[in-house]
């Protein structure tokens, strides 16, 4: 297995799977939280708990706030939950309105107020951890360390993470931060490769195509920083129906998950995660399944570690051309 989440000094026995919460709340609408959006939540969090999941990731932007919401009031009705698991949450990302276009806001005002909501609707008093959605280009450096120092010091966030975010900008928001940043969110799957690529690409025509993560992975290692993976199971790409897909790679691909889930007695689900597993930075995939079983199916990833020819088998299949 590879080695130790870097946020296990931050927050003690957290798991190596951790659950978005983007499904809950009863989809992107203006309706109502209904009393089914509860027990759904209810039986998600039990599942999740269960089965060793302990950080659940919010932003305050899903389902218009309703997951939040929802979850809260799973809390509310049975706060002792509360003491067995992680919150997470995001903000910074401000829907267009009357104001003006979609837009990142990292202005005081708004972070401070994001932060407020979000405690208030998941009945809690502290996020475990927070994480600035998406970089703002309007940024003022020393107004958001300002804000992110004073949530600290008023008890209202733990720990302090990012989204999105490449190496230089991590590194000039920690210059003026008193706490370390300790989680780096971004999408990785065994779909989405880039991050591997940037690695491999060194010394060939193929580094003039070099990603924004340029040097992440070791960065992160080197500072200490979670890397946790949203988009982690590709939207199902290497399911049942990627045998179906136009994309030979898609296709080769799955039919080598496929084969592999059934020599480890496992779901393709967990083959898929354990590839981001394997890898020695020691990824933390964030699903975000609503259904109870592929949560189950999901955490297998957690009890095998691929070889390494299987994994650059799944590496190479998934890219569509061997190595440079």
């Amino acid at each position: 297995m590879s080695s130790s989440l870097a946020l296990q000094q931050h927050l003690p026995k957290v798991s190596r799977i951790a659950y978005g919460c983007m499904g809950l709340g009863g989809g992107w609408n203006n309706n109502p939280v209904s009393q089914q959006d509860i027990t759904q939540a209810r039986e998600i969090i039990d599942t999740a708990l269960e089965a060793g999941i302990t950080l659940f990731d919010h932003a305050d932007i899903y389902t218009f706030a309703k997951a939040e919401e929802a979850f809260g009031q799973v809390l509310k009705h049975t706060p002792s939950l509360r003491e067995q698991m992680y919150l997470q949450s995001k903000c910074g990302i401000r829907f267009e309105d009357e104001h003006g276009a979609g837009r990142y806001d990292f202005s005081q005002q708004w972070i401070q107020h994001s932060v407020e909501q979000s405690l208030q609707r998941l009945h809690c008093e502290q996020l475990d951890v927070l994480l600035l959605h998406r970089p703002d280009p309007l940024m003022q450096l020393d107004e958001l360390a300002e804000t992110v120092n004073g949530l600290h010091q008023q008890g209202k966030i733990a720990q302090l993470g990012v989204s999105n975010m490449n190496t230089a900008q991590i590194a000039f928001l920690q210059s003026a931060l008193s706490m370390p940043i300790v989680a780096n969110q971004i999408e990785m799957s065994l779909a989405k490769t880039d991050w591997l690529d940037d690695g491999i690409a060194v010394n060939t025509p193929a580094s003039a195509n070099a990603g924004f993560n340029t040097g992440l992975l070791e960065y992160c290692q080197l500072h200490n920083i979670q890397l946790q993976a949203w988009g982690c199971l590709a939207q199902g790409a290497f399911s049942d129906a990627g045998l179906n897909s136009e994309q030979q790679n898609i296709r080769q691909t799955t039919e080598y998950v496929m084969q592999l889930a059934s020599d480890y007695e496992v779901s393709a689900e967990a083959i898929v995660l354990a590839f981001l597993l394997r890898h020695p930075a020691a990824i933390q995939p964030v699903i975000g399944t609503t259904n109870i079983e592929r949560i189950r199916d999901c955490v297998q990833a957690t009890h095998l570690t691929l070889t390494r020819e299987q994994w650059y088998n799944l590496y190479v299949l998934s890219r569509g051309e061997a190595l440079p």
